[in-house]
């Protein structure tokens, strides 16, 4: 079997199971353990898996912001309104960066009377209407790829907040790896804001799930409210129920 056609099987196979194993491989196509391991590495250094102890996941679709933008905006819009729908007023909320939640802003109420903090230059835009809310907006490093802000500042000034809600934008979720991102010092950004938050509602489009990225934010358990797409099916869901987070669908 050529090295392409290994290649092709082993993603098939990740796209049905969610995960495989070095193990299981060798023995389904026939070669060394070894070879696995090489295929696995080449598929890793091209960002299409993230390996992980005996086996790969899936890596979430990374792009820049912009193509984000343009991309299953229909799905993105769907999550934002049923996000919407856990603000009440008077609360103080963390929104994290990304594009999921860009449109959570566009679609709070313009009569909404809330603090708002977050760490996107956009979302803050998007509220320069919004009369009622008092943006904050965290400084720091400008993480150009996300068009967020990250470092020791964004860090420190999330720890003075004891926040409400917090709405976090996912980039990367599995039910035995937990939240994942990327980017380092966006994984900090992200810890700080979910240990500053009463309740955290993870915003995740269907590609974002059983999947994973380098840095850890945290576990599954960390969300109390995961909003996904109406069409992700009830078994990929049951593994993430199981852990006592409450699904929306969209």
């Amino acid at each position: 079997m050529l090295k392409e056609e290994r290649h092709q099987l082993i993603l098939e196979k990740l796209r049905n199971d969610g995960k495989v194993l070095a193990t299981e491989l060798s023995s389904l196509l026939n070669v060394s353990e070894d070879t696995i391991r090489r295929d696995l590495r080449d598929l890793a250094e091209a960002n299409i898996i993230q390996r992980v102890h005996g086996g790969a996941l899936l890596r979430a679709p990374g792009t820049t912001y912009v193509n984000r933008q343009k991309q299953a905006t229909v799905a993105k819009a769907e999550i934002a309104e049923a996000a919407v729908k856990l603000v009440r007023p008077e609360q103080v909320i963390i929104l994290d960066g990304g594009t999921t939640t860009l449109e959570v802003a566009r679609r709070l109420p313009l009569d909404l009377r809330a603090t708002i903090i977050t760490n996107s230059p956009p979302v803050a835009v998007a509220l320069a209407e919004h009369v009622n809310i008092d943006v904050i907006l965290l400084g720091g490093k400008l993480y150009k790829n996300s068009l967020v802000t990250v470092g020791i500042e964004t860090v420190a000034a999330l720890q003075s907040f004891r926040a409400d809600l917090c709405l976090l934008g996912v980039c990367s979720l599995h039910p035995e790896i937990g939240i994942s991102v990327p980017q380092r010092e966006e994984a900090q950004v992200k810890r700080a804001m979910i240990a500053s938050a009463a309740e955290v509602v993870g915003l995740a489009t269907a590609d974002k799930l059983n999947t994973a990225a380098p840095y850890i934010v945290g576990p599954l358990t960390e969300l109390t409210y995961l909003i996904t797409e109406q069409s992700v099916s009830a078994e990929i869901l049951a593994p993430y129920r199981a852990c006592g987070v409450t699904v929306i669908l969209s």
